[in-house]
C-alpha cells in the first residue's frame, strides 16, 4: 500500500461527497420527524399510522449514525455486460465504478453514492478471484480513518494482471489468496479497543461465502481461535436483516452470547453496520424473577446438562397432578357437600388429556370441583358457582385444590423437587441413576426468593416454564407475559459449550428453525463437551436441515503463538485441524519461571509492567485460574498497576484480569498466561480451557509459571 497513490486526492474528495450527502439525509429524516411529531391526536388508526412511521425514522436516523467508523472503504470497476432492452451504447468492455460502504447512500437526484456492501451488486468485492473475476476490471481497498483517506491497494484482473487466487508464483507470497492483503494486515496490526471491531472492509473469501448463505435450517461455522467466526457471524444476521428485512424485522433476531464480558465486547458490532435492534443476550437474560450466583459440583452440573433432565422435569409435573387419597366432605349451609376420591382421579386424568400446560388446566380443574360437589346436594337446587363461592376461601377447599392441581411457577416446581429425595427419586426412575439424582438435592430454603440459582438451573428452569406455562391472571391483576417468544432467526455463539438441555431451550426460541451457530470443537470446555459436530446438531431444529462449514485462515493470532498453541489443541483434539496463520510475530512468546507459588503474584506484576511499556497502543489481559484471580489483582494492587476486572469493567481499562472461565471469544494486543498447570487441574476440560486462553492475543504472549508446564506445551522441547 502506498500513501502516494495517483488517485488519493480524487478519492478523498469522492468519500468528502459521500459523506455530504449523508448528511443531508439524516437532515431531511430529522425534518419529516419534526413534521410528524406536531400531528398529535386523531383516530386510533392515525395514532398507530404516526407511531410506526416514527419508529421507522428512527430506525433510519440510527442507521445513519456510524460515529467513528468508516462510511466508504472500497470500490470495484467492473466490465458492463450488455442488457436487453437497453441502447446499443451499453457495451461490453465499458467501465462502471461502484463505491462499497456500511450503508446505501444517494445523492440529491437519487442517484446512487455508495452502495451497501450487502446488496448483490457489492459481492464480487469480496468474492472475485484471479480465476472469476466475476466481471471485475479492478478492485480498489481503502485505508481509512474516520472521513480520511489514508491509502489505496489496487488489484486487477484480466489479461496482464494476475488475480488474487490465481497460481503460479503467487502461492509461496505472504497473504496469497487473501483479498487485500495490506489493508487486511494493516487492520490486523492495529491496537486493540476492548471492544469488536467490524470486518466489513475486510471480509474475505470463505467468509462472505458464510455471510451469504441461505437464511433456511441451520449453519453451523466450525472455526478454530483467530478465524474471525464471531464477527462472520454478527455479519450474517446483518446481512439477512438487509436482504429479508420483511418478515425478519418484525420476528426478530437473537444473538445468544456465553457470558456478560463477551456481550460487552461485541455489542459496537451490529450498531456499526446499521443494525441497532437486535437482542443480545447471556441465556440467563431469557429467564425471569430468580436470583443468580449458584454454583454445581462436576456432576451436579453434568446431570442438570443432560437431555434425560427434559424427561424429569416432564415427570415432575406430572407428580403434582394428583387425585385425592380420601373424599372431602365440606359442610355447606345445612347440609354437606362431597367430592368423591374417584371423581378427582376422573378430573384429574381427564385435565391431563385435554390440556398441554399445567397451568392452563387450573380453572377448568376448579369448575370440575365445583359442579362434582354441587351434584352431591341434595337438599334442592345448588349450582356450581354457588358452591365456588361458598366454600373457595375454606383451607381444607385450597389445600385439596393445591394437592390436586396446584398452580406452579418454574422455580416452585424446582424448589421442590430439588429438596426432596423422595420427590427426585419419582421423577427420575428410569431416567437417572441414584448417584446422579441425588447430585441434584438440596436443601429447601425458608424463603425461595433467597434461592441463587446456577448457569446450569438456566435450561432447566426454560424446561418447567415450557410445561407449566403461564399462571392464571387474577381479576383485576397484571397480564403475565410467560410466553416464550421465537425468533425468525437466531446467532449462538460458542456454542459447543453449551449442554444439550441449553441447546433445547436455544432452539424452542426458533420461529422456522434458521440459526447461525458458531464455535469451536477443541475449545469446548463445558460439563458435557461435544466430540464432534453431530453430538450439537441433533438438539438444534431439523425442519430444514443442517450445514457445516469451517473456516480454515486464522487472522488475528500470529504464527509464533499458534505453534505452541497447536500442540496443546493436538493433545485435546486430535481429530481436528489447526486453522493456518496468515501472519508471523514479530516475537515468540516468553516464558517466565519462579521457583516458588509465593513469588507467582510479583513474577506477574513485573511481567504486566514490561508489556504495558512495550505495547503501548493496545490492551493487555491477565488470564488466571479463577481461584488466583483476587491474588493477582492484589499484586498488580501492591505494585501500582492500574487494572480493571472482566467480570466488572469487561475490557474497558488498558489492563485487565481475566478468570479463564470468561475469557473465551475475547482478543487483546498482549497476554501473560498464569500456570497453565493450574488451568488444566482446575478446568473441568483443562487442555481445551489452557488452549483457549493461549490463543487470546494478538502480538505478545507471556506465560509465568512455578509450576511446571503440561507435557502438551513442551511438546519435544
Amino acid at each position: 500500500m502506498t500513501q502516494q497513490h495517483p488517485d488519493l486526492a480524487d478519492e478523498q474528495a469522492y468519500i468528502d461527497h459521500a459523506y455530504g450527502c449523508l448528511e443531508t439525509s439524516r437532515t431531511d429524516a430529522w425534518k419529516l420527524r419534526n413534521i410528524h411529531e406536531g400531528t398529535l391526536g386523531g383516530t386510533t388508526q392515525a395514532r398507530y399510522e404516526r407511531d410506526v412511521f416514527d419508529e421507522t425514522l428512527v430506525n433510519r436516523l440510527t442507521q445513519l449514525d456510524l460515529g467513528d467508523a468508516a462510511l466508504v472503504f472500497g470500490r470495484i470497476d467492473r466490465h458492463r455486460d450488455p442488457v436487453a432492452g437497453e441502447p446499443d451504447t451499453d457495451e461490453p468492455g465499458v467501465i462502471e465504478s461502484f463505491h462499497i460502504g456500511r450503508l446505501a447512500v444517494a445523492d440529491d437526484n437519487r442517484e446512487p453514492v455508495v452502495v451497501d456492501w450487502r446488496a448483490p451488486v457489492a459481492e464480487p468485492f469480496y468474492r472475485a478471484t484471479g480465476r472469476e473475476s466475476m466481471g471485475l476490471a479492478r478492485r480498489r481497498h481503502f485505508a481509512v480513518q474516520g472521513r480520511n483517506l489514508l491509502g489505496i491497494e489496487d488489484e486487477l484482473f484480466g489479461a496482464g494482471h494476475l488475480g488474487v487466487g490465481q497460481e503460479d508464483d503467487i502461492e509461496a507470497k505472504p497473504g496469497a489468496g487473501l483479498r487485500g492483503y495490506s489493508t487486511l494486515l494493516a487492520v490486523l496490526e492495529r491496537g486493540r479497543t476492548g471492544q469488536l471491531g467490524d470486518i466489513v472492509a475486510t471480509i474475505q473469501g470463505e467468509q462472505d461465502e458464510i455471510i451469504r448463505s441461505p437464511q433456511a435450517g441451520v449453519l453451523v461455522v466450525q472455526g478454530g481461535p483467530g478465524t474471525g467466526k464471531t464477527v462472520v457471524a454478527l455479519h450474517r444476521a446483518a446481512y439477512l436483516l438487509y436482504t429479508f428485512r420483511f418478515p425478519l424485522e418484525d420476528q426478530g433476531v437473537l444473538v445468544i452470547g456465553p457470558n456478560r464480558v463477551f456481550l460487552r465486547y461485541i455489542e459496537r458490532v451490529l450498531p456499526s453496520l446499521g443494525e441497532a435492534g437486535v437482542e443480545q443476550v447471556v441465556l440467563a437474560d431469557l429467564v425471569h424473577d430468580v436470583t443468580w450466583g449458584g454454583h454445581d459440583a462436576p456432576l451436579t452440573a453434568r446431570t442438570k446438562g443432560d437431555l434425560r433432565m427434559a424427561m424429569v422435569i416432564d415427570k415432575a409435573v406430572t407428580d403434582r397432578e394428583r387425585p385425592l387419597r380420601e373424599d372431602l366432605v365440606i359442610g355447606f349451609r345445612t347440609g354437606y357437600l362431597r367430592l368423591r376420591e374417584q371423581e378427582t382421579f376422573r378430573i384429574v386424568r381427564a385435565a391431563q388429556r385435554r390440556f398441554r400446560r399445567h397451568n392452563a388446566a387450573r380453572r377448568w380443574v376448579e369448575g370440575e370441583v365445583w359442579a362434582s360437589m354441587a351434584a352431591t346436594w341434595r337438599d334442592g337446587e345448588v349450582t356450581p358457582a354457588q358452591v365456588k363461592e361458598g366454600i373457595r376461601h375454606m383451607p381444607e377447599v385450597r389445600q385439596a385444590l393445591e394437592r390436586m392441581w396446584p398452580v406452579l411457577s418454574p422455580a416452585d416446581l424446582l424448589h421442590d423437587l430439588f429438596g426432596s429425595k423422595a420427590l427426585l427419586k419419582l421423577a427420575a426412575t428410569g431416567q437417572l441413576n441414584e448417584d446422579e439424582y441425588l447430585s441434584l438435592y438440596r436443601s429447601r430454603a425458608d424463603d425461595i426468593s433467597t434461592v441463587r440459582w446456577s448457569d446450569n438451573d438456566i435450561a432447566l428452569l426454560d424446561e418447567a416454564r415450557n410445561y407449566l406455562g403461564q399462571r392464571p391472571v387474577k381479576a383485576g391483576g397484571p397480564e403475565e407475559t410467560d410466553e416464550i417468544r421465537t425468533y425468525g432467526h437466531i446467532v449462538i455463539d460458542e456454542v459447543q459449550d453449551l449442554t444439550p438441555m441449553q441447546l433445547r431451550m436455544a432452539s424452542r426460541r426458533s420461529l422456522n428453525g434458521s440459526m447461525t451457530v458458531v464455535g469451536d470443537i477443541a475449545q469446548a470446555t463445558g460439563a458435557l463437551a461435544p466430540n464432534n459436530w453431530d453430538d450439537i446438531v441433533k438438539h438444534l431444529p431439523d425442519r430444514k436441515g443442517s450445514r457445516v462449514i469451517g473456516l480454515s485462515v486464522g487472522y488475528r493470532i500470529p504464527a509464533q503463538i499458534m505453534e505452541i498453541a497447536n500442540r496443546v489443541m493436538m493433545a485435546a483434539t486430535p481429530s481436528l485441524r489447526p486453522p493456518t496463520a496468515v501472519r508471523q510475530g514479530d516475537d515468540v512468546p516468553d516464558f517466565v519461571y519462579v521457583d516458588s507459588a509465593d513469588a507467582l503474584g510479583a513474577a506477574v506484576a513485573a511481567e504486566t509492567a514490561r508489556l504495558i511499556g512495550e505495547i503501548v497502543d493496545g490492551n493487555i489481559a491477565v488470564v488466571a485460574p479463577d481461584p488466583m484471580v483476587e491474588m493477582i489483582s492484589a499484586a498488580l494492587n501492591a505494585a501500582g498497576i492500574k487494572h480493571g476486572r472482566a467480570t466488572r469493567t469487561a475490557l474497558d481499562t488498558g489492563v485487565t484480569v481475566v478468570p479463564v472461565s470468561v475469557v473465551k471469544g475475547l482478543e487483546l494486543d498482549g497476554v501473560i498466561v498464569v500456570e497453565p498447570a493450574a488451568i488444566v487441574a482446575d478446568e473441568m476440560q483443562g487442555l481445551r480451557a489452557l488452549y483457549v486462553a493461549l490463543t487470546r492475543s494478538t502480538r505478545r504472549l507471556s506465560i509465568v509459571h512455578s509450576q511446571p508446564l503440561p507435557l502438551a506445551m513442551v511438546g519435544d522441547a
